[in-house]
């Protein structure tokens, strides 16, 4: 689908959008451009970068950057343990949290892209990062997709000057030695630069778990199950992304960035389940090996170019690769020491997307900025996978069966970026989103369409003529869209527990849910910041979600399914009802001279400080727990 038609499937929820990039033809073929200078006049410009407090300071939407300097400041080997020192930001299994929130919630973005499944930060060498952009409410030239904020990974650009980097270091976890290593080659010929790094890593580690579930069963009554586990895992990889730039002249560049990464894992794990109390059937997997690798190939071209009345285009076109390959065996028995079956687990994943987009901004004055801008992308994924009991397909009919999908996402938006006075600057954003998925495999083809308004509205308040006590307010839309799996109607059996044993309420089957629609989150966001002197900062804000349209599994007793002998619970993701979440972040940052009293001050001492307190509800789930799920 091209960008035309994909933008004519959604004229009504695009309809507003669309009469404000009329407004803006309008007014950019109404503006005169200035006079050209004097032929004998010489200009000279020089100005230094801004840092990373002045570029948060400055920006309209709250942001935090992260640069080169406090990237590189400890030495750390992957990009998972620079996020963990800042601020609101927790990380699991590799995929960053903001503001508390799990999974979904967290817009992750590498050169403004959304990154694949499958995509960790564990696996990416902060040598290979320009800096790091986390902003905490959603912008529209970006995708709405942020409940709790947006983390746009910049990979390093291409050099001005001769660059030459070699980096080796040695770790030592869960009693082996690990290795990593990073180069960089980078240099400029003409109008060309370049930059060619590359990154190599092994990673391992060792966990012991302790689970216990609590549950009654309708028949059997109370019943409590303790598993110890002991788990091992490791594996390695390598990042390699180069960046060309092509300098035509001032006012035009040509960039193309490629990133290509592999990533191979195992993973060993050894139960021992327990039964405390009740004498419902305890099968689990006693002892499960697994393996496998995920690979991606990406690559995005950006074409820039300024014109003499400081307007300015961006165009960008991209393509993407990806698959991931895994396989699993496990021996399974009944809790009392019998030999149920061997299972024998193997999938395979791809997804090929491409995408489109393009901003166009325009001033209408010394500080007002209008943009507008689009965003296509198409995504076609295509799922295999086949379990086996004993050499026997444990869903027959359903495994081994390839399931595609394909998705169209397109967007439109304009925005308004305005200082009204010299203290009052605000930023009015609309974005309008369609999502369709056509997805197919065994049974009927099914399909989803969900379409999203979001307006952003962001003000700021200088409450000093120096602008260093800054005052935020924010109000938001934004949405959460259902992941592909929680759409597919694809049955999985919860392979503790064969096709002839009914299952328990706490280890059900799953089923996904074709019929799922976006949670829809309006956000208020509240926040003071001090900027001192030498470059130190101090932030207090707080913020309240509101979603609508939560998805959670609901799970329920099904007397008769296709791929059981017995009546089997089932877990079905549904819209469920709606959930708040609110926070307090506080962060101090800077040098000890300007934070401490003189007598207690040391020179060259620098201090951080961060505390941040979520809570979160849903309507509809009986308490005290009835929190946000992670």
């Amino acid at each position: 689908m091209n960008p035309v038609d994909a933008l004519r499937v959604c004229p009504s929820a695009l309809r507003c959008v669309a009469a404000a990039c009329a407004l803006l033809a309008l007014t950019s073929a109404r503006a005169q451009a200035p006079a050209p200078a004097p032929a004998d006049q010489k200009v000279e410009v020089s100005a230094q970068p801004l840092t990373d407090t002045e570029q948060r300071r400055r920006d309209p939407v709250a942001k935090t950057v992260v640069g080169r300097d406090e990237i590189e400041k400890y030495g750390d080997t992957n990009l998972s343990d620079v996020l963990k020192r800042l601020p609101g930001v927790n990380m699991s299994g590799g995929n960053p949290r903001l503001r508390g929130l799990g999974s979904g919630y967290t817009l992750v973005l590498v050169n403004g892209e959304p990154a694949p499944p499958g995509f960790s930060l564990d696996n990416l060498s902060p040598s290979q990062v320009e800096r790091i952009e986390i902003t905490r409410g959603p912008s529209a030239d970006q995708s709405a997709q942020a409940v709790a904020g947006t983390l746009n990974i910049i990979l390093r650009e291409a050099p001005r000057t001769r660059q030459r980097e070699l980096r080796v270091g040695t770790g030592y976890t869960a009693h082996r030695p690990t290795l990593s290593g990073n180069g960089q080659w980078g240099d400029r010929e003409g109008a060309l630069s370049y930059t060619l790094p590359l990154s190599i890593y092994q990673w391992r580690g060792q966990r012991d778990v302790l689970t216990e579930r609590t549950w009654t069963d309708p028949t059997l009554g109370a019943q409590q199950l303790r598993t110890p586990s002991d788990e091992s895992f490791w594996g390695g990889g390598f990042n390699f992304s180069p960046r060309f730039t092509w300098k035509f002249s001032e006012a035009d560049s040509l960039n193309l960035q490629v990133f290509s990464q592999r990533h191979n894992f195992n993973n060993r794990q050894v139960s021992d389940p327990q039964r405390l109390q009740g004498t419902a059937l305890v099968s689990v997997d006693d002892l499960q090996v697994n393996h496998g690798h995920w690979q991606m190939q990406r690559a995005n071209l950006q074409w820039q170019s300024k014109w003499s009345n400081g307007a300015r285009i961006d165009v960008k076109l991209g393509g993407q690769a990806s698959r991931s390959v895994f396989h699993a065996d496990s021996d399974v028995e009944d809790g009392l020491g019998n030999f149920l079956l061997a299972r024998s687990t193997q999938g395979e994943n791809r997804e090929l997307s491409q995408t489109t987009g393009g901003k166009f901004t325009k001033p209408l004055g010394d500080a007002h900025t209008l943009a507008l801008g689009w965003d296509v992308e198409h995504k076609r994924r295509r799922e295999s996978r086949t379990v086996l009991e004993n050499g026997i397909e444990q869903i027959a009919g359903f495994d081994g069966q390839p399931f595609d999908a394909d998705l169209v996402r397109t967007a439109l938006f304009v925005q308004d970026e305005w200082e009204i006075a010299p203290r009052w600057s605000t930023y009015l954003g609309l974005r309008a989103e369609r999502i369709a998925i056509t997805s197919g495999g065994v049974g009927a083809e099914v399909r989803n369409t969900s379409q999203v308004v979001t307006p952003i509205w962001h003000i700021n308040h200088k409450l000093t003529a120096a602008g260093r006590d800054l005052v935020r307010a924010s109000i938001t839309r934004s949405y959460k869209a259902p992941e592909l799996n929680q759409l597919l109607a694809r049955p999985t059996r919860n392979g503790n527990y064969p096709a002839n044993v009914s299952n328990v309420e706490i280890s059900p089957d799953y089923v996904g849910n074709p019929a799922l629609k976006p949670e829809l989150a309006t956000g208020l966001d509240l926040a003071f910041e001090k900027y001192l002197p030498q470059g130190g900062v101090l932030s207090v804000g707080g913020f309240h979600r509101r979603i609508n349209g939560l998805i959670r599994g609901q799970v329920t007793l099904v007397p008769s399914v296709p791929w059981a002998s017995v009546p089997r619970y089932v877990s079905m993701p549904v819209n469920l009802a709606q959930a708040r979440s609110t926070g307090i972040e506080t962060e101090l940052k800077g040098q000890a001279t300007e934070l401490l009293p003189a007598g207690l001050a040391v020179k060259g001492l620098s201090l951080r400080a961060s505390a941040s307190l979520y809570r979160s509800s849903v309507d509809g789930l009986p308490g005290p727990d009835n929190r946000l799920e992670q």
